[in-house]
């Protein structure tokens, strides 16, 4: 999507979901961090790398943290200081992701847009963040999601083994990274209810897609924008994709052999 970016700022909150999912998570137990957010990429912390790029970036107002849990933050002395600063605000995380996000957004008022990302986006920069806002503000819809095209991470990283989704118009990775304009907040509580239902594939599937997209995903004849469509259809919540140029944005980190990519890169550009 080549769009012409419009250069006047839009202020954003920037809400940071920095919970481990499990108590078991192969990056804490790889580190011997206290928490997968605290484990280092470059010597530096994945949430401190994430937090540094967004409060660089013009467009953020304000950063909401939600966790990780409070006993913890005093093994991130970088992190206690952003938060006893005021730059940070911290909150508990709840039991899921979509309820912790839900938390995060609802301390924002209801007309500031929002950015949500995970503190494992260890290679995140400012200027993905400010790209993806950017873009966000010129393109009709009330929810964002940022992507990136399989082959240009192919192509800056080999050996990178990313989830895919396979469309007809290509292979995509998602980034982490969502914006929500006020209409667009209901659908994290979509999200919730789609959570809930993790352990129910077939109403899952239901719910989010319909089986007719389900069906033209398995048959390979569905596209980027269709699937956008279905969501949308179900949710109720205009969805629209962004695809971003710089391959650093498809990677997180959640296994060891991300975490070796991700420490390979940043060495790379010192």
């Amino acid at each position: 999507m080549n769009l012409q970016v419009n250069p006047t700022p839009k202020r954003f909150a920037a809400v940071v979901l920095a919970a481990d999912r499990t108590d078991k998570d192969p990056i804490t137990q790889y580190t011997g961090a206290a928490c997968k957010a605290f484990a280092p990429v470059g010597s530096v912390p994945m949430i401190i790398r994430v937090v540094d790029a967004l409060s660089a970036c013009e467009q953020i107002s304000s950063i909401i943290l939600c966790g990780p849990p409070e006993p913890l933050l005093e093994q991130c002395p970088e992190l206690k200081r952003y938060i006893t600063s005021g730059r940070v605000i911290w909150t508990p995380n709840l039991d899921s992701p979509s309820r912790s996000a839900e938390k995060g957004v609802a301390l924002v008022p209801d007309d500031v847009p929002v950015l949500l990302t995970t503190a494992d986006h260890a290679l995140l920069t400012t200027e993905i963040v400010q790209s993806f806002l950017q873009h966000a503000l010129l393109i009709p819809g009330d929810a964002m999601v940022a992507a990136v095209e399989q082959q240009t991470i192919t192509a800056a990283f080999p050996a990178s083994k990313r989830t895919v989704i396979r469309l007809r118009d290509g292979g995509y990775c998602g980034c982490n990274l969502f914006v929500f304009k006020p209409a667009g907040r209901s659908l994290i509580g979509f999200w919730r209810q789609a959570e809930d239902l993790r352990k129910q594939p077939w109403r899952l599937i239901a719910k989010v897609l319909g089986f007719t997209t389900v069906w033209r995903y398995l048959l390979g004849t569905l596209t980027l924008q269709q699937a956008l469509v279905a969501v949308s259809h179900k949710s109720g919540v205009s969805i629209q994709a962004i695809i971003l140029s710089d391959p650093r944005a498809g990677i997180d980190v959640d296994k060891v052999e991300d975490l070796m990519l991700a420490e390979s890169i940043v060495k790379a550009r010192l």
